[in-house]
């Protein structure tokens, strides 16, 4: 499934980490327990793409690896999942995750596939993880959830040298419907930090919930 993102891709996701790439329209968002986030306007739907550059002072990158791919304790730490799993789509692997939204809005779902790459570059040990929105995979849509159908996502960890993380994040998200861009780029500004203090709270816990199993 390694052809679903090419060579390139991952390269480009990692070298962000030593330059952040922020020429054409990106603006400083918001700055918050050593996360900074940057954001650039889409035109076409009214929303931002997300770019997120910090240092999780408490784990590892292996560690964090290890959490962000785990979809079974994701379940167990992430309050908005609702369903999430892999699964075989008609001989394809993608993974669907239906996203509890407040009422009275519908929940999204997402159907998506992603790849995980360790990188050792030069001795420098780099981990990346890519995701996208797989639209041609056959899962059909329910009642009542909207589908988002324009989704993407990388990932970039690498050691700190002092025991935590640098991190890079990129992506965009179209969530569809009828939610005011408002509330949206609201919720952006509370959720990431938000999503990045949950996701250290999870890789603290990560080992006793590997021995409960």
């Amino acid at each position: 499934m390694s052809l679903r993102f090419t060579d390139e891709e991952f390269q480009n996701a990692w070298k962000e980490l030593d330059e952040p790439q922020l020429e054409g329209g990106w603006e400083l968002f918001v700055e918050t327990m050593g996360v900074k986030i940057y954001r650039l306007y889409d035109k076409e739907t009214g929303l931002y793409e997300y770019k997120v550059y910090g240092v999780l002072t408490t784990c590892t990158p292996e560690l964090c690896a290890d959490v962000y791919m785990d979809l079974t304790y994701r379940k167990d730490w992430d309050g908005y999942v609702k369903e999430l799993y892999e699964k075989d789509f008609d001989g394809q692997s993608a993974i669907y995750w239906e996203v509890k939204y407040p009422f009275p809005l519908s929940n999204r779902d997402y159907v998506y596939v992603r790849e995980r790459k360790d990188l050792d570059m030069d001795g420098r040990k780099i981990w990346v993880i890519l995701a996208k929105s797989s639209p041609e995979t056959p899962c059909p849509e329910k009642s009542g959830v909207l589908r988002v159908k324009d989704y993407k996502q990388s990932v970039s960890l690498e050691s700190d040298g002092a025991g935590g993380t640098k991190l890079f994040m990129n992506y965009f998200d179209n969530p569809g419907g009828n939610i005011p861009t408002w509330l949206v780029n609201w919720a952006a500004k509370k959720g990431v930090p938000g999503f990045l203090t949950d996701m250290q709270k999870a890789c603290s816990n990560y080992k006793n919930y590997c021995q409960k199993k």
